[in-house]
C-alpha cells in the first residue's frame, strides 16, 4: 500500500500543523459558527437537528467562498 502525497498534504512538511489563518480554517471555524446560529448539529449526540450532506458541503462552500473573498452577496431591496 503506498501513500500518494500532495502538494497540500499535511504530511508534506515535518511537523506541520493546521494554520490558523489559512482560508480552510477560516471557513470551518465560521461553518461551526453558522450552524450553531442556525440550531443544526455538525455531530450526533445534541438536541439541534444532524445537518445533512447537502447542508454541510454547500454551506462550507459558502464559507470558504467568503474566507476568500469571492462570495458574491445579494443584492439588497432599494
Amino acid at each position: 500500500m503506498s501513500v500518494r502525497k500532495s502538494e497540500y498534504a499535511m504530511v508534506d512538511l515535518p511537523g506541520s500543523r493546521a494554520v490558523e489563518n489559512t482560508p480552510e480554517y477560516v471557513a470551518y471555524q465560521l461553518l461551526e459558527r453558522v450552524a450553531d446560529l442556525e440550531g443544526v448539529a455538525l455531530t450526533r449526540g445534541g438536541k439541534d437537528k444532524l445537518a445533512s450532506r447537502k447542508w454541510l458541503l454547500d454551506t462550507y462552500a459558502e464559507c470558504l467562498d467568503a474566507a476568500r473573498g469571492a462570495r458574491r452577496y445579494a443584492k439588497t431591496p432599494s
